[in-house]
């Protein structure tokens, strides 16, 4: 079960089924993240940005000391931020090098 499309989390007391590709932005509260869907929902989970970094797949990417994205429900680009739906999220000037590479290999 290496490579999942999906995870479970712990919130309200339910494992609840989240797949990958319907998570939009990943929100770090402290020892907590709040879980941002394609659905318009949102989940707290206790878990740090740091360590869930480490077990999402490769599309995920820290934008910002408080934000995950996920590349593939990213809508646009543009000056400096990055829009999800009807968010928008600064690029952090620490992470904007590697975000940029990033997108610059799945351009057309």
């Amino acid at each position: 079960m290496e490579h999942n499309n999906f995870a479970f989390i712990k919130t309200d007391k339910k494992l609840i089924k989240i797949f990958f590709n319907d998570i939009t932005i990943i929100k770090g509260l402290g020892n907590y993240v709040e879980i941002h869907t394609t659905f318009n929902k949102k989940y707290l989970y206790y878990k740090t940005l740091k360590d869930l970094i480490q077990s999402l797949p490769n599309e995920f990417m820290r934008v910002h000391n408080s934000y995950i994205v996920n590349l593939t429900n990213i809508e646009y680009f543009e000056d400096n931020q990055i829009v999800i739906k009807d968010l928008k999220i600064t690029v952090a000037k620490s992470y904007k090098d590697c975000f940029v590479n990033a997108i610059n290999k799945i351009m057309m």
